[in-house]
């Protein structure tokens, strides 16, 4: 049996661009995985294997790979630093026990890495952290420090000083053990040599050392007072204490270095190894019932216990559908039958697979901690649980974000429709931020996703992964519609034909939510004018109608509606006749409740240097932005705002313009608000002419 204490599961995660996917390399060439190293610029880097990835120079899907260090055995996901790919670093961080933050010396804290910082705080990942590029222009190890401390809110324990900085980068000094490591310009990553700490540095080594002792002896109160009194605590007793806090989450312990130029990335393979937690560290996952709501069981981490196992990820390939199982208990073996509690239907595991990127190893079979895939998995989807046929249970499932954004696709001939149908099938099991619609008016297929090149890429895999050649409509916002007044109405649904009529009258109160509150419901009626039984089909009525707003038919939000009174028939009301009238009460009430139009707003970063800040802030506000800061860098100004979706499309190419092709952008969703009057006439009147031209077709 494996031993446990050995495992780490581990992922990377940072903002665009930072070196996840070139220090995922390092560490592959370093545990001997790989014996030539791929860079990213080149296309070459073995993580990044879709042909888009390659082309783009950036992480698309997150990749699964195993090696291993010192005796121990790292499972790798090298996830996604782009903010439409972010479902793929929440998954990943939703099975993992550790995790690598990158950061780059220049660049320090960027959008994206506050965005999965705060993901694996809600997951609760153990981290270290690493600053890479330590050989840039404009590398500050310390600043970036000060920014994981303000804006993240983290507390870093410094591990590693850096001996020279940009061209000067030529190693790290190890605060532990007072050694100096220094590579030489070869460029090989063996190639180093442990000594002496330079003198220039004697001081500093001193002052942030004392730091790290403090702060990793708050651990042990017993070690704290010895040192207190004059006793210096061992390596191995201030390991144990970093250990410790790492897993608790108290500080993050931080290093630095530069992947691209070989230097410091054994120093994180081994703070991996002494500081990570192993799979049996980790709080055990919760089960939950049907409803999501916890049991009070937990998934203990023990190849003896039942099988419990998550789905976190759904891949096609040349070979048929991979299915990403993480192992919390129990042991998976060939051949065995499982049952996914999600559909309540069994599942036969064919085969087992150990996966590197995009090459693959036979398994017999695996157990609780491991990282594993299966082929042949027929209904499992990403979320779902499987175990246990005679014991089963239900893990915590996964939350997805809504789409923001949406465009029209239409296959070039006729005969094309079917195998598009096949393939976006497929791409909604691999991404569940991905939707696909049909439109009930003009019978379009609407592609739904998380921004621009979310769609760009699937347009892209639709085209030379599938051999599909489509036809793309313009971007569309995904708007939504809410009310602003407060009104009572009453409505009386009577039908008679012959037979048993129908009769169902309600009076009810419609008022607006707070954002965010969703669609509520709540009955105040007393006296049985309308039975118990039917307040669940006068919500069910309304709730069903929310999809389609009386504007432009977006869906509605954030409003409740409360059952005041009504009617009932002995004879000829029923559940059906209250849904009817519910369904209708929608229709004539809404109107009369102030409707309007609500936009996504985004929240935008963008960077720009220092000569054209001028223009970006210029532009923004001519895109209805709100400017809510200016942060000024070594190399530019960090500009962050609020602005509507709608007028962004293409921004990335004006921006390039502004800039003289130096600037960059990020956006990640943010909230909704009401449009202004003349957004929502020119929206209202899109959307009529477009229901006119799908009647003609």
């Amino acid at each position: 049996m494996t031993d446990l204490t050995l495992y780490r599961n581990i992922g990377i995660f940072a903002h665009v661009d930072a070196g996840k996917t070139t220090t995922t390399e390092r560490f592959l060439k370093l545990t001997g995985k790989i014996h030539k190293l791929g860079e990213v610029h080149d296309g070459a880097a073995t993580t990044d294997f879709m042909e888009q990835e390659q082309e783009r120079g950036i992480t698309i899907q997150s990749a699964a790979t195993t090696c291993f260090w010192d005796n121990h055995r790292f499972n790798i996901i090298d996830t996604p630093g782009h903010v439409d790919f972010t479902i793929e670093v929440y998954r990943s961080l939703k099975v993992l026990d550790g995790g690598v933050g990158v950061f780059c010396a220049s660049g320090g804290v960027e959008p994206q890495s506050e965005t999965n910082w705060r993901y694996a705080n809600d997951s609760e990942v153990a981290r270290i952290i690493y600053v890479n590029k330590m050989d840039r222009m404009g590398a500050d190890f310390y600043r970036v420090v000060d920014q994981v401390e303000k804006v993240l809110g983290a507390n870093a324990l410094v591990m590693t000083l850096p001996i020279g900085v940009e061209d000067a980068f030529t190693g790290v000094v190890d605060l532990l053990t007072r050694k100096a490591w220094v590579w030489d310009d070869s460029g090989d990553p063996t190639q180093y040599t442990i000594g002496d700490i330079p003198e220039d540095l004697a001081e500093k080594t001193a002052e942030w050392r004392e730091k790290m002792v403090e702060t990793a002896l708050e651990q042990d109160d017993d070690l704290m007072g010895k040192y207190l009194d004059g006793e210096e605590p061992s390596i191995e007793d201030l390991q144990r204490c970093i250990r410790k806090g790492t897993i608790a989450l108290d500080f993050f312990p931080t290093f630095c270095g530069s992947s691209f130029k070989n230097k410091g990335v054994q120093n994180i393979l081994n703070a991996v190894v002494d500081y990570l937690p192993n799979p049996t560290e980790v709080k055990p996952q919760p089960e939950v019932n049907l409803e999501g709501e916890e049991t009070g069981e937990f998934a203990i981490v023990d190849p003896d216990k039942p099988l419990r196992a998550l789905a976190f990820k759904i891949m096609d390939d040349r070979y048929g559908a991979l299915t990403f199982l993480r192992i919390y208990s129990g042991r998976l073996e060939k051949g065995m039958t499982l049952l996914n509690t999600f559909t309540g239907k069994t599942e036969r595991i064919g085969r087992i697979v150990e996966m590197h990127a995009d090459s693959r190893e036979e398994l017999d079979s695996a157990q609780a901690g491991d990282i594993i895939a299966v082929l042949g998995m027929k209904n499992v989807q990403t979320g779902h649980t499987l175990c246990d046929l005679k014991q089963p249970a239900t893990l915590e499932p996964m939350v997805f974000p809504d789409p923001v954004i949406s465009m029209a696709v239409a296959p070039k001939d006729k005969g094309g429709s079917e195998k598009m149908g096949i393939a976006l099938g497929k791409m909604i099991q691999e991404d569940p931020s991905f939707r696909v619609e049909t439109d009930q008016d003009s019978g379009e297929t609407i592609l739904k996703g998380m921004g621009e090149l979310h769609l760009d890429i699937k347009v892209d895999i639709l085209r030379r992964t599938h051999g599909v050649d489509v036809e793309v409509g313009k971007p569309q916002v995904a708007y939504r519609e809410t009310i602003t007044q407060r009104i009572e109405d009453s409505y009386t649904h009577k039908k008679q034909s012959g037979g048993s009529g129908q009769f169902a009258k309600i009076d009810f109160t419609i008022e607006p939510g707070e954002p965010g509150s969703g669609f509520q419901f709540a009955s105040k009626v007393t006296g049985g004018n309308v039975p118990r039984e039917f307040w669940p089909a006068v919500e069910k009525g309304f709730k069903n109608s929310l999809d389609v707003g009386v504007l432009a038919g977006f869906p509605c939000l954030d409003f409740s509606v409360t059952l005041t009174d009504g009617a009932f028939h002995a004879v000829d009301s029923s559940a059906v006749a209250f849904e009817i009238a519910a369904r209708a009460a929608y229709r004539q009430s809404i109107p009369k409740a102030g409707p309007q139009i609500l936009e996504p707003i985004m929240k935008v970063d963008v960077f720009t240097p220092e000569d054209h800040v001028g223009d970006v802030i210029g532009d923004l506000n001519r895109r209805r932005g709100m400017i809510k800061s200016q942060e000024s860098g070594v190399t530019g100004v960090r500009i962050k705002a609020d602005c509507p979706l709608s007028e962004m499309f293409g921004y990335i190419g004006d921006l390039r313009t502004m800039t003289s092709g130096r600037g960059q952008f990020s956006m990640e969703f943010s909230h909704y608000i009401a449009c202004p009057k003349n957004v929502a006439d020119e929206v209202i009147k899109e959307v009529q002419e477009r229901n006119a031209a799908a009647k003609k077709k």
